[in-house]
């Protein structure tokens, strides 16, 4: 017969460990988001899972320690008295100040080398000018022959190529939203904000507002097209012509 595991500490790391490695097993199971359909995505989608893989075991250790303060320390029934008076211990709370702050700052410098990436601009980047308007998005290219822009309903963007989006509104708050890009960004009033993604998946995706604008909020949808580039070009240039150009 194996021999009983009975210090409390070994007992609570011993079903940390176990809890911890399920939950995350869990936690990278399930599908959080849409799949990916941007360069962009993946690099976001790595740092939800480093992310999820470091909380589980902090949330274990945290709920593991409240549960058995609770069961172990709570008053016994009748008892009224208050508890003893201790000092604590200084090593026990450096130790629970330092190692937060170490997993913190790991993770804030790794989360700005992402951003940092995902946010480099490109030299051939297409610019698309994005308008948020009770209940719709407007969307302008430039025109390839010069002139005026090329307004239209549809978004288009060509695959492997990065897309700066330019989003500004004229009525209220609005945000930009493409969940297959993990795009989303406020359209604000008076400001531009912009945000960079390159598609590399051909395919029909959602276009969302994901702030609260009014009651129409809901049908604030479009969908943006990833094509392949010389599909892309074909469609700007019939896009371009005079019984198109109002999209």
């Amino acid at each position: 017969m194996p021999p009983r595991v009975s210090h409390p500490l070994l007992r609570m790391t011993i079903y940390g460990l176990i809890a911890s490695a399920i939950g995350i097993a869990i936690s990278l199971w399930i599908d959080w988001w849409p799949p990916a359909a941007a360069q962009e995505a993946k690099d976001i989608d790595t740092l939800w899972d480093v992310l999820l893989v470091v909380s589980v075991p902090v949330f274990v250790l945290v709920m593991g320690a409240t549960i058995y303060s609770v069961r172990t320390f709570k008053a016994r029934p009748g008892d009224t008295g208050d508890g003893e008076p201790i000092h604590g211990n200084t090593l026990i709370e450096v130790v629970w100040v330092t190692i937060p702050f170490i997993i913190v700052s790991l993770l804030a410098v790794y989360g700005w080398i992402v951003l940092d990436d995902i946010e480099a601009k490109q030299p051939e980047r297409l610019q698309v000018d994005v308008k948020g308007q009770q209940f719709v998005w407007r969307y302008a290219y430039d025109n390839p022959a010069g002139g005026k822009q090329i307004e239209s309903y549809d978004l288009v963007v060509p695959k492997g190529r990065q897309v700066e989006f330019k989003i500004r509104t004229d009525d209220v708050i609005h945000d930009f939203w493409i969940p297959a890009f993990r795009l989303k960004i406020d359209a604000v009033p008076g400001l531009t904000t912009e945000w960079r993604a390159t598609p590399s998946r051909i395919g029909s995706y959602d276009v969302v507002c994901a702030e609260l604008c009014g009651l129409g909020h809901s049908t604030m949808r479009s969908r943006v097209r990833v094509v392949e580039p010389g599909e892309f070009d074909s469609w700007l240039s019939e896009a371009s012509k005079p019984e198109k150009a109002e999209g």
